[in-house]
């Protein structure tokens, strides 16, 4: 993270309204964004984006995934996607496959190379995981995920 300008009056992460009295939603976001940019840093000289990541392991996860599919599981738009997996496939990561029935549908898959890469980020997301779980129990950690799904799943209504 960027050190705060000392003459700025806007709060550094942790202080303030950035801090434990601000707005859960905003706390999120900021966490969420704090954590993007360890990842893009730890992943970077693999030349691999989060939103990189998140797809070769979605894709790994789930194979066969149509661009749609694809892009609601990497929590990307259409738009976003169908780029980081142009720039993949340049790359040898994955490959397309048609549709055995419905032509118009591409099947996207991991290619050898991609697998190989995805164990690479892989190593080095873990010891990120292990950043955030420090100094929680493993009680204190499940219920950090229970918490963290049951928002992503709650609908408002």
């Amino acid at each position: 993270m960027r050190k705060p300008d000392p003459h700025s009056s806007i709060p550094a992460p942790g202080e303030g309204k950035r801090g434990e009295e601000g707005y859960l939603g905003y706390l999120l976001r900021q966490a969420a964004g704090a954590h993007r940019l360890r990842m893009d840093r730890a992943l970077g000289d693999l030349g691999v984006t989060q939103p990189q990541f998140a797809t070769l392991t979605m894709l790994a996860a789930y194979p066969g995934l149509s661009n749609a599919d694809l892009a609601r599981l990497a929590l990307l738009t259409p738009q976003t996607l169908s780029v980081i997996v142009a720039n993949l496939e340049r790359a040898g990561s994955l490959m397309r496959k048609p549709h055995a029935v419905h032509g118009r549908i591409q099947h996207i898959d991991l290619s050898d190379s991609g697998r190989a890469l995805l164990r690479a980020c892989r190593e080095r997301v873990k010891r990120l995981e292990g950043e955030l779980t420090a100094g929680l129990s493993a009680e204190d950690e499940r219920i950090v995920r229970r918490w963290l799904v049951g928002v992503a799943t709650t609908d408002g209504d």
